[in-house]
């Protein structure tokens, strides 16, 4: 909630138990938040009392205070009303408003130098200063996730992973930009990968349920340093577009299980092009039709078991095996052997590369 509608809220609940209204105007004399539509004091009479070295003033109406915020005085509080009551409520109000901006001000800072952090924008020594300086920890484990749903900048889903978060303060949600919500986690010292796992699982069934969104969430190795953060921003990174390129059937990445899609992903597109050629020459696998893939797909799931394969479709096996010796006719493999298998596998994989790279040139 951004610190207007906070300070809304407080005013109105204030008035609602003194039954005096309150009005926050900014350094230009404009209303920031209020309670009513009371006609403010003259512009001469707010800037003279910003002037003069008094911290309050009162009269026969209203009461005036500065909201001291460093060296400056941002923003003024106007009480209505008279007598020692007014003075006291409004010197409450006033260490209130404090509390809540410095607070806000803070929180702010933590993300931001969070975000700055994550880009890699400080020096070993600066982030350490500043981490120190807004008492954040800098020798514990932790683990960064990234999580993206269908809609860019989803309100709904950032708030849903606020509320799970909600109890861990140490823990910071932020984004870099609109393409996913970043999960900054504190582990414990039992914490281990198999947790992390689990923990996004959670976030996708959570946001599923709650949020009635889509998402996929892909997780960082555990950085036992604060500088190691960005580090391992960039490998919740690579393992959300690895996964979404390598295995499109799952919605968790975790960077330590990416498999052979990580090879892959590290090779040039020229070699991967070289290897396809190489495979089907004149052939493309875009010639395979959408049931020829489906069979392809539920055969290596069941580690090249014919009948379990033809059991989970509904077909007889001699219709596989119909099926699977036209594959071998028109390509040259028979994916019922090791061998073939794994070379067609990997033409799958590949496949897939050259794909997302000619649609993301710039990746």
């Amino acid at each position: 909630m951004a610190i207007q509608q906070i300070l809304k809220k407080c005013l109105n609940d204030w008035k609602e138990i003194s039954q005096l209204d309150f009005c926050m105007v900014n350094s230009n004399d404009e209303i920031y938040v209020t309670t009513c539509d009371r006609k403010l004091p003259s512009s001469d009479t707010l800037q003279e009392f910003r002037d003069s070295a008094a911290l309050c003033r009162a009269n026969s109406s209203l009461c005036l205070y500065k909201i001291q915020d460093g060296s400056e005085f941002p923003y003024l509080l106007i009480v209505w009303g008279s007598g020692d009551s007014v003075s006291t409520i409004g010197e409450l109000a006033v260490c209130q408003i404090l509390s809540l901006l410095t607070a806000y001000a803070e929180k702010n800072d933590k993300n931001t130098f969070m975000q700055n952090l994550l880009l890699d924008t400080y020096s070993k020594v600066d982030a350490f200063n500043r981490a120190k300086k807004l008492h954040i920890a800098t020798s514990v484990r932790r683990a960064v996730f990234l999580v993206e749903t269908k809609q860019n900048s989803d309100e709904h889903a950032l708030a849903t992973i606020r509320n799970i978060f909600s109890a861990r303060s140490r823990d910071f949600i932020t984004s870099i930009d609109d393409t996913g919500i970043i999960v900054v986690r504190e582990l414990q010292s039992t914490d281990d990968y198999e947790k992390l796992n689990g923990l996004a699982y959670m976030l996708v069934d959570m946001l599923n349920t709650e949020a009635m969104t889509q998402a996929w969430v892909a997780y960082s190795n555990i950085a036992d340093d604060l500088n190691d953060l960005s580090n391992a921003y960039r490998e919740a990174r690579t393992a959300m577009e690895v996964g979404k390129i390598f295995y499109a059937d799952k919605n968790v990445f975790g960077y330590n299980r990416l498999g052979i899609g990580r090879l892959i992903y590290q090779l040039p597109v020229s070699v991967c092009e070289m290897f396809m050629n190489e495979i089907f020459q004149d052939e493309t696998l875009d010639s395979i039709d959408e049931e020829t893939l489906n069979t392809i797909r539920t055969f290596f799931e069941n580690n090249l078991n014919l009948s379990e394969t033809s059991r989970q479709l509904y077909v007889h096996r001699n219709t596989l095996v119909y099926r699977f010796e036209k594959l071998q006719k028109k390509f040259g493999l028979d994916i019922r052997t090791f061998e073939d298998a794994l070379t067609f596998k990997m033409t799958m994989l590949v496949s897939d590369y050259i794909k997302y790279s000619r649609q993301n040139p710039q990746s």
